[in-house]
Protein backbone atom coordinates (compact mmCIF):
# COMPACT_ATOMS: atom_id res chain seq x y z
CA UNK A 1 0.00 0.00 0.00
CA UNK A 2 2.80 2.36 1.01
CA UNK A 3 4.60 1.56 -2.26
CA UNK A 4 1.44 2.39 -4.25
CA UNK A 5 1.05 5.72 -2.45
CA UNK A 6 4.70 6.57 -3.16
CA UNK A 7 4.27 5.75 -6.86
CA UNK A 8 1.12 7.88 -7.09
CA UNK A 9 2.88 10.75 -5.33
CA UNK A 10 5.81 10.53 -7.74
CA UNK A 11 3.44 10.51 -10.72
CA UNK A 12 1.60 13.55 -9.37
CA UNK A 13 4.90 15.38 -8.87
CA UNK A 14 5.89 14.65 -12.47
CA UNK A 15 2.51 15.92 -13.73
CA UNK A 16 2.85 19.15 -11.73
CA UNK A 17 6.43 19.57 -12.96
CA UNK A 18 5.32 18.93 -16.53
CA UNK A 19 2.48 21.45 -16.26
CA UNK A 20 4.85 24.03 -14.80
CA UNK A 21 7.34 23.47 -17.62
CA UNK A 22 4.56 23.75 -20.21
CA UNK A 23 3.31 26.99 -18.65
CA UNK A 24 6.87 28.33 -18.53
CA UNK A 25 7.30 27.40 -22.20
CA UNK A 26 4.06 29.16 -23.12
CA UNK A 27 5.14 32.21 -21.11
CA UNK A 28 8.52 32.27 -22.90
CA UNK A 29 6.83 31.89 -26.31
CA UNK A 30 4.47 34.75 -25.50
CA UNK A 31 7.50 36.95 -24.82
CA UNK A 32 9.61 35.66 -27.72
CA UNK A 33 11.35 38.52 -29.50
CA UNK A 34 9.82 39.68 -32.74
CA UNK A 35 11.24 41.61 -35.68
CA UNK A 36 10.71 45.34 -35.75
CA UNK A 37 12.37 48.52 -37.00
CA UNK A 38 14.26 49.30 -33.78
CA UNK A 39 16.05 46.87 -31.44
CA UNK A 40 15.28 43.90 -33.69
CA UNK A 41 15.49 45.98 -36.86
CA UNK A 42 16.59 45.18 -40.43
CA UNK A 43 20.20 44.42 -39.47
CA UNK A 44 18.87 41.56 -37.31
CA UNK A 45 16.19 40.19 -39.61
CA UNK A 46 18.42 37.30 -40.63
CA UNK A 47 17.80 35.96 -37.11
CA UNK A 48 14.10 35.62 -37.96
CA UNK A 49 14.48 34.41 -41.55
CA UNK A 50 17.76 33.39 -43.20
CA UNK A 51 16.45 34.70 -46.53
CA UNK A 52 16.61 38.27 -45.19
CA UNK A 53 20.39 37.93 -44.83
CA UNK A 54 21.25 35.44 -47.57
CA UNK A 55 18.81 36.25 -50.39
CA UNK A 56 20.26 37.58 -53.65
CA UNK A 57 17.09 39.24 -54.98
CA UNK A 58 16.07 41.31 -52.00
CA UNK A 59 13.94 44.45 -51.88
CA UNK A 60 13.94 47.39 -51.71
CA UNK A 61 16.55 48.65 -54.17
CA UNK A 62 17.84 51.93 -55.50
CA UNK A 63 16.66 52.30 -59.09
CA UNK A 64 19.24 54.06 -61.24
CA UNK A 65 17.10 55.37 -64.08
CA UNK A 66 20.02 55.70 -66.54
CA UNK A 67 20.81 51.99 -66.12
CA UNK A 68 17.34 50.61 -66.82
CA UNK A 69 16.37 48.79 -70.02
CA UNK A 70 13.24 49.10 -72.13
CA UNK A 71 10.58 46.85 -70.62
CA UNK A 72 9.72 43.62 -72.39
CA UNK A 73 6.01 44.13 -73.07
CA UNK A 74 5.29 40.54 -72.03
CA UNK A 75 5.75 41.96 -68.53
CA UNK A 76 3.63 45.08 -69.01
CA UNK A 77 1.39 46.11 -66.12
CA UNK A 78 -2.34 46.24 -66.79
CA UNK A 79 -4.14 47.82 -63.85
CA UNK A 80 -7.82 47.30 -63.06
CA UNK A 81 -8.02 48.71 -59.55
CA UNK A 82 -11.25 50.69 -60.05
CA UNK A 83 -13.43 48.88 -57.52
CA UNK A 84 -15.80 50.67 -55.12
CA UNK A 85 -15.74 48.58 -51.95
CA UNK A 86 -15.47 48.65 -48.20
CA UNK A 87 -12.19 48.07 -46.41
CA UNK A 88 -10.82 47.27 -42.98
CA UNK A 89 -8.00 49.56 -41.78
CA UNK A 90 -5.78 48.37 -38.94
CA UNK A 91 -2.51 49.19 -37.25
CA UNK A 92 -0.85 45.76 -37.45
CA UNK A 93 2.19 46.64 -35.36
CA UNK A 94 4.40 47.34 -38.36
CA UNK A 95 2.30 49.56 -40.61
CA UNK A 96 -1.16 50.85 -41.41
CA UNK A 97 -2.75 48.02 -43.40
CA UNK A 98 -5.85 48.25 -45.59
CA UNK A 99 -7.75 45.10 -46.55
CA UNK A 100 -10.49 45.66 -49.16
CA UNK A 101 -13.58 43.46 -49.03
CA UNK A 102 -13.35 43.22 -52.81
CA UNK A 103 -10.13 44.40 -54.43
CA UNK A 104 -9.25 45.13 -58.01
CA UNK A 105 -6.56 43.26 -59.92
CA UNK A 106 -3.61 43.53 -62.25
CA UNK A 107 -2.88 41.39 -65.30
CA UNK A 108 0.74 40.41 -65.96
CA UNK A 109 1.73 38.31 -68.97
CA UNK A 110 -1.87 37.13 -69.31
CA UNK A 111 -2.19 36.09 -65.65
CA UNK A 112 -4.47 37.82 -63.14
CA UNK A 113 -3.26 38.89 -59.71
CA UNK A 114 -5.90 40.01 -57.20
CA UNK A 115 -5.40 42.88 -54.78
CA UNK A 116 -5.38 41.37 -51.28
CA UNK A 117 -4.12 44.29 -49.18
CA UNK A 118 -2.05 47.43 -49.19
CA UNK A 119 0.02 49.10 -46.51
CA UNK A 120 2.18 52.16 -45.95
CA UNK A 121 5.75 53.03 -45.05
CA UNK A 122 6.58 56.47 -43.69
CA UNK A 123 9.36 56.91 -46.26
CA UNK A 124 9.61 55.09 -49.56
CA UNK A 125 11.60 51.86 -49.44
CA UNK A 126 12.62 51.74 -53.10
CA UNK A 127 14.48 54.88 -54.11
CA UNK A 128 15.00 56.40 -57.57
CA UNK A 129 18.44 57.81 -58.32
CA UNK A 130 18.96 57.95 -54.57
CA UNK A 131 15.78 59.90 -53.92
CA UNK A 132 13.58 58.68 -51.07
CA UNK A 133 9.96 59.84 -51.20
CA UNK A 134 7.91 61.08 -48.24
CA UNK A 135 5.72 57.95 -48.05
CA UNK A 136 4.88 54.87 -50.08
CA UNK A 137 1.96 52.49 -50.43
CA UNK A 138 2.58 48.87 -51.42
CA UNK A 139 -0.42 47.30 -53.15
CA UNK A 140 0.03 43.55 -52.71
CA UNK A 141 -1.54 41.26 -55.32
CA UNK A 142 -1.61 37.48 -55.47
CA UNK A 143 -1.99 35.04 -58.35
CA UNK A 144 -5.02 32.82 -57.64
CA UNK A 145 -3.37 29.74 -59.10
CA UNK A 146 0.36 29.97 -58.32
CA UNK A 147 0.08 32.22 -55.22
CA UNK A 148 2.95 34.32 -56.58
CA UNK A 149 2.91 37.92 -55.37
CA UNK A 150 3.05 41.13 -57.38
CA UNK A 151 3.49 44.47 -55.59
CA UNK A 152 2.66 47.87 -57.06
CA UNK A 153 4.57 50.64 -55.31
CA UNK A 154 3.00 54.11 -55.14
CA UNK A 155 5.20 56.97 -53.98
CA UNK A 156 3.69 59.91 -52.10
CA UNK A 157 5.16 63.38 -52.26
CA UNK A 158 4.16 66.39 -50.18
CA UNK A 159 1.57 68.45 -52.03
CA UNK A 160 -2.22 68.65 -52.15
CA UNK A 161 -4.49 66.97 -49.63
CA UNK A 162 -5.37 63.41 -50.65
CA UNK A 163 -8.99 62.42 -49.86
CA UNK A 164 -8.18 58.70 -50.00
CA UNK A 165 -5.55 59.15 -47.29
CA UNK A 166 -8.04 61.12 -45.17
CA UNK A 167 -10.44 58.18 -45.27
CA UNK A 168 -7.69 55.66 -44.46
CA UNK A 169 -6.08 57.63 -41.63
CA UNK A 170 -9.47 58.43 -40.15
CA UNK A 171 -10.57 54.81 -40.31
CA UNK A 172 -7.76 53.09 -38.39
CA UNK A 173 -9.35 50.61 -36.01
CA UNK A 174 -12.87 51.87 -36.77
CA UNK A 175 -15.74 50.28 -38.67
CA UNK A 176 -15.16 49.49 -42.34
CA UNK A 177 -14.58 52.50 -44.56
CA UNK A 178 -15.78 53.11 -48.12
CA UNK A 179 -12.85 53.01 -50.48
CA UNK A 180 -11.80 52.66 -54.11
CA UNK A 181 -8.19 51.45 -54.41
CA UNK A 182 -7.89 53.41 -57.66
CA UNK A 183 -7.95 56.60 -55.61
CA UNK A 184 -4.59 55.74 -54.07
CA UNK A 185 -2.95 55.68 -57.52
CA UNK A 186 -1.45 58.69 -59.32
CA UNK A 187 -2.96 60.03 -62.54
CA UNK A 188 -0.20 58.41 -64.61
CA UNK A 189 -0.04 54.64 -64.20
CA UNK A 190 1.48 53.91 -67.61
CA UNK A 191 5.06 54.78 -66.60
CA UNK A 192 6.81 52.49 -64.14
CA UNK A 193 9.87 50.43 -63.29
CA UNK A 194 9.80 46.63 -63.05
CA UNK A 195 12.14 44.18 -61.34
CA UNK A 196 12.15 40.86 -59.51
CA UNK A 197 12.55 41.25 -55.77
CA UNK A 198 11.29 40.15 -52.39
CA UNK A 199 9.00 41.05 -49.55
CA UNK A 200 10.53 43.97 -47.64
CA UNK A 201 9.74 42.41 -44.25
CA UNK A 202 10.51 38.97 -42.81
CA UNK A 203 10.42 36.31 -44.14
CA UNK A 204 11.79 38.37 -47.08
CA UNK A 205 10.48 35.76 -49.57
CA UNK A 206 11.78 36.23 -53.11
CA UNK A 207 10.31 35.88 -56.62
CA UNK A 208 8.02 38.86 -56.01
CA UNK A 209 7.12 40.88 -59.12
CA UNK A 210 7.69 44.56 -58.36
CA UNK A 211 6.14 47.47 -60.29
CA UNK A 212 7.08 50.94 -59.05
CA UNK A 213 5.01 53.76 -60.52
CA UNK A 214 7.15 56.72 -61.56
CA UNK A 215 4.65 59.48 -60.82
CA UNK A 216 3.98 60.05 -57.11
CA UNK A 217 0.55 60.64 -55.61
CA UNK A 218 0.12 63.76 -53.47
CA UNK A 219 -0.15 63.84 -49.68
CA UNK A 220 -0.46 67.00 -47.63
CA UNK A 221 2.08 67.94 -44.99
CA UNK A 222 -0.60 67.33 -42.36
CA UNK A 223 -1.39 63.84 -43.73
CA UNK A 224 2.27 62.85 -43.71
CA UNK A 225 2.56 64.09 -40.11
CA UNK A 226 -0.61 62.17 -39.17
CA UNK A 227 0.84 58.94 -40.52
CA UNK A 228 4.10 59.52 -38.67
CA UNK A 229 2.19 59.68 -35.40
CA UNK A 230 1.75 55.94 -35.97
CA UNK A 231 5.15 55.11 -37.50
CA UNK A 232 8.47 56.80 -38.05
CA UNK A 233 11.20 55.02 -40.01
CA UNK A 234 9.24 51.83 -40.73
CA UNK A 235 11.21 51.13 -43.87
CA UNK A 236 13.95 48.68 -44.83
CA UNK A 237 17.20 50.12 -46.26
CA UNK A 238 17.98 49.45 -49.92
CA UNK A 239 19.55 46.10 -50.74
CA UNK A 240 22.22 45.02 -53.22
CA UNK A 241 21.05 44.69 -56.81
CA UNK A 242 23.26 41.62 -57.44
CA UNK A 243 23.14 41.94 -61.22
CA UNK A 244 19.38 42.24 -61.56
CA UNK A 245 18.06 44.08 -64.61
CA UNK A 246 15.45 46.81 -64.09
CA UNK A 247 12.90 47.37 -66.82
CA UNK A 248 11.40 50.78 -67.54
CA UNK A 249 8.13 51.55 -69.27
Amino acid sequence: MKKTILLLSAAAALMISGCASHEAGEHAAAHEKHWDYAENGPAHWGEFSAMCAEGKSQSPINIVSSETVSLNQDYALNLAEDMATTAKVIDNGHSIKVTPAKGGNVTLNGEQFDLIQFHFHDHSENTVDGKQYDMVAHLVHQNRETKQLAVVGVFFEEGENNPALDAILGGVGAADIDLNPKDVLPADTADYFHFIGSLTTPPCSENVLWYVLKQPSPASKEQIAAFRKFYVDNYRPVQALNGRVIGSN
